[in-house]
């Protein structure tokens, strides 16, 4: 208990930059190793295997996958957010009932999704316009990451009830284990028992399983008022209500994001089997600015609901200010590194000339806008924070999606090019960026003046 409130009070009285940082440091670990899961997959099927079996593990496979998790993975942003802020008002009975019900949320949610995923795989896979010679290895591994989705969805919702509490460490560990893990069984697998691209699916399979059994242990032996009973497990309606009320714009929101990447791969997919093993390398290479700005995210999300919840408004407004220039300084020397050495980077993953061209070409356009990203997501994190997610979500919707949508169809009447495509990317960034700054500015003066 003494460690839980010593923790507490880092975030709610210690230095905002040092703790901030302290905060960041175990998540961006942590989904570094999450997303080395996908990445391993990546790197090991396409020199064992081939480029066809790279673009099957991560062409539209992975952007099926990532609307699905996307989207629990916002649900979920409402119980952290609500327990982040009965954490910092120290409301004992409060925490557990959110625990208790996002746990039973996630259980009901993962066999909702995973009977029609395995079901509809080649369906979806088909209506994304991928080619008929990735289907069937495509459908293979969706099919197989379905059957675990309870794993990927207990372990997000975990972890981020511990990251709500201000413990990042923990979460960090069990990634890093299972990373271990499913370096070993993807080795096993692929390369020694040749099982292809369902051997790829399995080690995944596996080292999910581990790590939602080891943060489901570390909820249920913790002390203090977080403890995880399975007994317990159970809906109480004036938290669900809550979670929904914050996690569903953020879910549909995630939707949304997915749907348009979706309608890019489709418009990609068009472009041969060299475009989407590409685009499927950077988007393993992307990922590495996801996992950073994600994480910022989740920093200034926590850091914001417990002094919201404290009511400390001057620090929230510090906080957000600080936490800007971080993100600016840590984004910005990313691009510099991914500028400079786009080519060796996406040699890790193939030695095809063509696919490494195109890659090269798709990144030199896109990553100098990450500095355009920087906005959009520190400043919903904070506004998610005090429970504020209806506007920003219309406004992702409306600057993100929908204007990344006419964008494309408009694009590509004029000009059919990839470079068309790709530039839906910075183009709804900047716009974005703009209308967050000016709504985060109107609801400082509304809801944080102190």
């Amino acid at each position: 208990m003494k460690k839980e409130t010593q923790l507490a009070n880092q975030i709610t009285e210690g230095i905002i930059w040092k703790q901030l940082l302290i905060f960041f440091f175990p998540i961006v670990f942590g989904t570094f190793f999450q997303q080395l899961y996908n990445t391993i997959d990546t790197i090991i099927v396409g020199h064992f295997i081939g480029k066809s079996a790279l673009a099957s593990v991560g062409g539209s496979s992975t952007q099926i996958v990532n609307l699905v998790v996307g989207f629990f993975t916002g649900l979920s942003s409402g119980a952290s957010v609500i327990i982040a802020q009965f954490y910092g008002a120290r409301d004992e009975r409060s925490v557990q009932e959110s625990l208790h019900t996002a746990y039973a949320f996630s259980i009901l949610g993962s066999i909702a999704i995973s009977i029609p995923g395995i079901l509809l795989a080649p369906h979806l896979l088909r209506w994304m316009n991928t080619p008929a010679e990735l289907v069937r290895d495509s459908a293979l591994y969706l099919r197989i990451y379905f059957a675990g989705i309870l794993f990927v969805f207990i372990f997000n919702v975990g972890s981020s009830i511990l990251r709500a509490i201000g413990d990042s460490k923990h979460p960090l560990y069990y990634l890093m284990v299972c990373c271990l893990l499913n370096i070993i069984l993807d080795i096993l697998c692929v390369v020694w028992l040749d099982m292809g691209v369902a051997g790829a699916a399995i080690a995944t399979f596996f080292s999910q399983a581990a790590s939602a059994a080891l943060v489901t242990r570390k909820l249920m032996v913790s002390g203090g008022i977080l403890k995880l009973s399975l007994k317990q497990l159970r809906f109480h309606a004036n938290v669900l209500r809550s979670l929904l009320r914050i996690g569903m714009p953020a879910g549909f929101q995630s939707i949304m994001y997915s749907l348009s990447n979706v309608i890019i791969q489709s418009a990609l997919n068009s472009f041969g089997t060299d475009t989407v093993a590409a685009w499927s390398v950077y988007g393993k290479l992307d990922a590495v600015f996801w996992m950073i700005s994600g994480a910022i995210g989740i920093s200034i999300t926590t850091f914001v609901g417990q002094n919201f919840g404290a009511r400390k408004y001057g620090r929230v407004k510090k906080s957000v200010r600080v936490c800007l220039g971080i993100d600016a300084l840590i984004s910005g020397v990313l691009v510099i590194f991914f500028l400079l050495l786009r080519n060796p980077l996406f040699r890790i993953f193939t030695n095809d000339a063509d696919v490494i061209r195109i890659g090269c070409e798709m990144m030199a356009l896109i990553t100098p806008c990450y500095m355009f990203f920087i906005c959009i997501e520190v400043l919903s994190g904070a506004l998610r924070g005090i429970g504020d997610v209806i506007i920003p979500t219309l406004i992702t919707l409306g600057g993100v999606c929908l204007f990344r949508i006419l964008w494309l169809f408009g694009a590509l009447q004029i000009r059919p090019t990839v470079n068309a495509i790709i530039l839906s990317y910075p183009v709804t960034w900047l716009t974005t960026s703009i209308l967050f700054i000016l709504y985060y500015l109107y609801r400082k003066r509304r809801t944080l003046a102190s």
